[in-house]
This record gives structure tokens, sequence and C-alpha cells, in this order.
């Protein structure tokens, strides 16, 4: 591809002039679109040292409306991003609805490094190149607008451009020790390079490879790429793919069936289980954080299930310190003007401790699907960004445990009558409950179906017999001691 990079040959003020004067216009007018249907782009400005990236970024927020724009510089590493998963960093980061960010290095940085420093073999490379893929391929199904833009210098003129600007005063801040290492190892970062935008090119969020000859020109090639991607992805009509018939009529199995919801524990034998398991969370809990072992705990399951209780007797046993609970409820405006998964990174606790989600990303394929909240092309491809969001946890480090605490439809309308007629349990049943509950059979469909394709030895499904709360209780303790002290041994 880089042969066939566009070539930004040196034009004069003057016609640099007149050609800002027509486009900050179409730049304006793109923006705003942008805004009018309820779009997100991100521009990506990447390449060779001494390209002038700088300078397109300036440009940029120099003729576009800043008060839409953010940019977004990914040099150094902080302590809090080091501690989480690599990609938290980005979707903390990533444009609202009618916003535009402007990302300054982004999640092609490290991949690219890695493997022009050796630190990373083919089999690596290509398993980052395609989780870069599958990233962006689940904004652009979001409706974010990608313009990817790289721009490459020879070895010769990077050579030149880097002493020039070491030599002028004005400019030597600019050149870093780091820069000269790259060019040190030139044919091996564009063999990278290459690779990496070969790969990562597609009709829906393709690179642009500028040859920046000229700043002025490379300034203006840039922006016009911005401007016209833009408006070619406003004026598409994005075709939804239907899952076919045969999938839906797949048989996904019926894991809710196989447990065994007439199990018990006596309460005379509840207590001491109880504390045991409590105070082994509670050491556990300390030892995570020592050794810096971060975990996810997932909560679903039947309304009146029971999960509150079982997740209080996890968060009684530990420091509150050590972890943070979050109960999912409707989403707010500025979580509808993301990515539905946003809500579910920015939280993402650092490492050595636990994030519990009371309700989950689970809800896309849940009641999104059952409910009709989500299109059916949308919650299908939850699955695989689930997943994937998941292996990215699993991948940094991270023990995930998701609990479906399972109960019956007769135990269900038993809690139910009794929390109309307890006074301080009444704020617990409304008349959505009511409603999914006429709805058991769809709901029952979407669980096995969900548990069929997102369990994984890695991060399995347990599925708790919750008929009786105290046997519940339990069993949610003992699989996380248990999973918690092989992990740490």
């Amino acid at each position: 591809m880089f042969e066939a990079a566009e070539k930004a040959e040196k034009i004069s003020r003057k016609e640099f002039e007149s050609a800002v004067e027509e486009l900050r216009p179409q730049l304006l007018s793109a923006q705003f679109a942008l805004k009018q249907k309820r779009r997100s782009a991100i521009v990506i400005v990447d390449g060779v040292d001494g390209a002038g990236k700088g300078e397109v970024v300036h440009r940029l927020n120099e003729w576009l409306d800043p008060r839409g724009v953010d940019t977004h510089a990914f040099w150094e590493s902080s302590d809090e991003e080091e501690q989480r998963p690599y990609y938290w960093r980005f979707w903390r980061r990533l444009p609202a609805r009618r916003h535009l960010s402007i990302l300054f290095g982004s999640w092609y940085a490290r991949p690219h490094e890695r493997r022009a420093d050796g630190e990373a073999d083919d089999a690596g490379f290509e398993r980052e190149l395609d989780r870069i893929r599958a990233f962006e391929e689940m904004l652009v199904a979001d409706g974010t607008i990608i313009v990817k833009l790289w721009f490459h210098l020879s070895k010769k003129l990077q050579r030149e451009r880097l002493t020039c600007l070491e030599e002028d005063p004005r400019t030597r801040w600019r050149v870093l020790a780091s820069d000269w290492r790259r060019h040190a190892k030139y044919d091996r970062y564009a063999e990278a390079a290459e690779r990496m935008v070969a790969r990562t090119h597609s009709e829906r969020a393709p690179w642009h490879v500028i040859e920046a000859l000229d700043r002025r020109a490379t300034d203006l090639t840039a922006a016009r790429k911005v401007c016209s991607e833009i408006q070619r992805r406003l004026e598409e009509k994005d075709a939804v793919v239907r899952p076919s018939a045969k999938r839906r009529e797949r048989d996904w199995g019926d894991a809710l069936s196989r447990v065994d919801l007439s199990q018990r524990i006596e309460s005379a034998d509840y207590k001491e289980p109880l504390a045991d398991y409590q105070a082994r969370l509670e050491r556990m809990a300390w030892k995570a954080r020592e050794r810096g072992l971060g975990c996810v705990l997932v909560f679903e399951g039947w309304d009146a299930a029971g999960k509150g209780g079982a997740i209080r007797r996890a968060t009684q046993a530990m420091d509150p310190r050590l972890f943070h609970l979050y109960s999912i409820a409707a989403p707010s405006k500025e979580e509808l003007a993301q990515h539905y998964l946003w809500r579910f990174w920015k939280v993402l606790a650092k490492d050595g401790k636990m994030t519990i989600y009371d309700r989950s990303w689970y809800g896309r394929v849940l009641v999104e699907r059952v409910e009709k909240l989500a299109r059916e092309d949308e919650w299908e491809r939850a699955y695989d960004e689930i997943n994937e969001f998941e292996d990215q946890l699993i991948d940094h480090g991270r023990l995930v445990f998701k609990f479906w605490l399972h109960i019956d439809k007769d135990e269900q309308l038993r809690r139910f009558k009794a929390r109309e007629k307890t006074p301080h349990k009444r704020h617990k049943i409304t008349e959505e409950d009511w409603r999914n509950r006429e709805k058991w059979d769809d709901y029952e469909h979407a669980v096995n179906e969900m548990i069929a394709r997102t369990h994984s030895p890695e991060k399995p499904w347990t599925v708790v017999a919750a008929n009786q709360k105290k046997f519940a209780r339990i069993q949610v303790l003992r699989t996380i001691c248990e999973g918690l002290e092989a992990r740490l041994k």
C-alpha cells in the first residue's frame, strides 16, 4: 500500500490559502452533518516520525469547530492504564455520538512497536491485528465513522527531517531519542507498518496513506481525506445483516433444566460454612491485592432470584477498599450516546481489586433482545463482542466469574407475592417484573443461548440453584473462593 501512497507535492502559500478558504466550509459542513445524524467519528493520525503528524493534528483542530472535537495523544502509559486491560485507555476516550475525536497514536502503536522491536512474533502480531480489526468493525457497526491516516516518508527524507528539526533551536525539543532509535530500525518499522496497514484496511475503515513531501500539501490532503470520508460514510446506507433462519432455529441446549433446584442446606448447617467461606474470601481478597490479581464478578438471574443477597454475603467478607460494586440500571443519556459496552469498560477497577456487576453487558442479549430494545442484528453480533471483551480481561490476567441465579416459575411467584405483602420489600416489585414474568419462556430460551455461546473454561458460567437462598449464597461464595485459591496457588 505504501507504493500507492498519495503524494502531497509542494504547493505555494497562495495556493494553500486559496485551498483552505474552499476546504474549511466543507469540513464544517461535514462536522455539522455528523451532529445532525447523531454519528461519531474517529480520526487516527499515525505514521513515520518527522512526517508532520503534529502539524496535521493542529490544522484539523484549527479548521474544525473545536466545540465538537477532542484530541487524545497516546504516547506514554500512566499507572492507571497499565493496571487495566490495554483497550481500557481507548474506551475511555471514544467520542460520544455527534462528536469527533482525533487520536494521535492509537491502538496501533503498541503492536507496531512490539513487532518492529522483535518483542512479538508473527503469530502474536497477527492476533493483535485481528483484535484491532474486530474492534473497529464493532465501532463501525455501532455507527462510528473511522478515518485512518498514515503519513509516510522514505528513510533518507526522514533522516533529513529529523536532522533539520534538531538543528533548529526552535524545534529541537520535538526530536526525541526514541525518534532516532526508530529511525535506526527504519526497515523493520516499515515492514511491520505495511503489514499492519494492509491487514487492517477495510471498506468501512480504510487506511489513507499519504507521502508527506510538503507540509502545506500534507495538511490539505489529510483534511480533504477526513472531509470526504465523513461525507461518504454519512451518505451510505449501512446494510443490516439479518441472521439466517437456520441460525435462529438452532438448538442451544438447555443448561437451566440440568440444574437441580431441590438442593437445600438446613438452617442449622448454614452459619458455619457461611462464616468459613467469608473468612477464606477475606484472606484471598487481600492476597489478590498483594499480587495484583484483578477479578470481575458478573451476577445475572431471574427477577427475585436473590442476586442482591448473594452479592451482599460476598461484599460483607471484604474490605470495601478491595472492590467496586456497580448496580446496572437503564442507561443514562451519556451512556446511550456511546457503544453499549462503554459503561462497563470505563468502571473496570485496577489490578488487585474486584469489579462486581449487579447485572451487566448481558442485558444486550437478554432484556434488550426479548423486549425488542435492540435489533436482531445488534444482539446477534453482541455474542462475539462480549466474548472479545471478556477475552481481553482474561488476557490481561483477570479472573472472571459469571453467575446465573436460577429459580423456577413457582418460586418466583411466591417471592413476588411475599414482596408485595412486606412493607420494607414492596419497593422491589414493579409492574415491569410482572411483565417480564409473562415472557418467561422467551427469557429462558435467551438465557440458554447466552450460556451456550459465552461459556468457556477460562470464563465459565455457574448456574446457581437458587430456589433456596441459603444454598445459593454458599454456592456463590464457594465458587469464588475455590477460583481465587486455585489461581493464587
